[in-house]
């Protein structure tokens, strides 16, 4: 298991995080070991995802850089987007999507690293985007005060809600039944069925980032040292405790073993890992920390023996948006056209996860493609030569 965090140094941070049973064989100990940093990027870092083998980073200098967890090793760039990488996200092994300040929504190929599907997603910037956990459609937010429907498999927009402010954060719930829109301190809750708000949750300070604990139990951080857990269903507050010395800006929850684990990220330099309890009335339980000593952005968690059922997104076949689910949203088509594009820019060459600009590139990997090229000469040189013994 490996913690990654970015922050505004450019820098991300790679922690292995060991368990080990204690003395008295009945309480387990976490412990993060540093195990890399790696500073690929010439701007601060603004978005991470993670998938079961690569961990992917966005970043102000407009670019996203791919590391293989595997190998320890850099596995390329991807340079499309032009202006600020605002969201990353992963569906499954093949697929990742990513949103930017210049208003384009892409779809990228995550075996060969080819850009599928350009979208012009808004007018302003995409500022979040989330996929629905069947991978049949998304939901976007930007600064045109635009909450978008997405239909990923032809890339066009399904249905567009105005939206009264920018909207900075937009997520499906685990099984997809509702989702929040986040637009300042104020949680909109809305029901897919109705497409409606139910209810809506206030922050005393900026959200910076939500996460789900459960289908009705939602974490929200923001710009203040404590995380709250809030009912979507009664409104109410659950508890609250304080998790840094400083504003949290990031926060995502996940299952390891039998353990229910929050990750938090502050910028006060300090990345933990919180026990949660059944009953979400009871504060969490600290299993550990690290002091990156930088000012943190964003994170990530990724598993090494992380599987994933959702290989990729849902043929063309399969896909079909309920009207009658989103009927209160008001349809309306983008003018945009969609660009379909063959290939990305050219992947940058693998090198280290070490940050070290002095260390000896790997040019000749076996499955890079001046290697790949060599190979096929010299397999043609010697069918020559047989040829010519007959």
């Amino acid at each position: 298991m490996e913690l990654v965090a970015g922050c505004y140094e450019q820098v991300l941070f790679g922690y292995s995080v060991r368990r080990e049973r204690e003395a008295d064989g009945h309480r387990e100990k976490w412990t993060p070991v540093a195990d890399f940093t790696h500073h690929a990027h010439t701007g601060s870092l603004s978005a991470v995802a993670v998938n079961s083998r690569f961990v992917v980073t966005g970043s102000k200098d407009e670019t996203i850089h791919i590391y293989d967890m595997k190998k320890k090793i850099e596995h390329g760039a991807l340079v499309h987007h032009n202006g600020t990488i605002t969201c990353l996200k992963f569906y499954g092994n093949r697929h990742l999507i990513s949103g930017a300040e210049d208003g384009l929504i892409c779809v990228w190929d995550a075996k060969k690293w080819e850009c599928l599907k350009s979208i012009k997603a808004h007018k302003g910037h995409v500022t979040f985007l989330s996929i629905h956990p069947s991978g049949r459609m998304a939901l976007s937010v930007g600064t045109d005060k635009t909450l978008r429907t997405w239909n990923l498999v032809d890339g066009r927009s399904a249905f567009i809600k105005n939206i009264k402010q920018n909207a900075h954060i937009v997520e499906w719930s685990p099984k997809g039944d509702k989702y929040i829109v986040v637009t300042v301190n104020k949680i909109d809750i809305y029901q897919l069925d109705t497409a409606s708000v139910s209810g809506t949750l206030t922050s005393e300070k900026r959200v910076s980032s939500v996460t789900f604990l459960s289908e009705s139990v939602l974490a929200v951080a923001g710009d203040e040292e404590y995380v709250r857990f809030f009912d979507c269903d009664s409104l109410m507050c659950l508890c609250e405790f304080k998790a840094h010395e400083n504003r949290v800006k990031d926060i995502l929850s996940l299952d390891i073993s039998e353990h229910r684990v929050l990750v938090t990220a502050s910028s006060d330099g300090l990345l933990k890992m919180w026990k949660l309890n059944q009953d979400k009335k009871i504060p969490p339980s600290l299993l550990c920390e690290v002091n990156t000593k930088a000012r943190l952005t964003c994170l990530g968690v990724w598993l090494d023996n992380m599987t994933d059922k959702k290989e990729s997104l849902p043929a063309a076949a399969e896909y079909s948006v309920s009207e009658a689910e989103l009927s209160k949203t008001s349809p309306e088509e983008l003018g945009d056209e969609v660009q379909e594009e063959k290939q990305s820019e050219p992947l940058a060459k693998k090198r280290g996860l070490t940050g070290d600009p002095d260390e000896p590139k790997r040019e000749n990997t076996p499955g890079s493609p001046k290697k790949r090229k060599m190979t096929k000469v010299l397999a043609k040189k010697k069918k020559k030569k047989k040829l010519q013994l007959m």
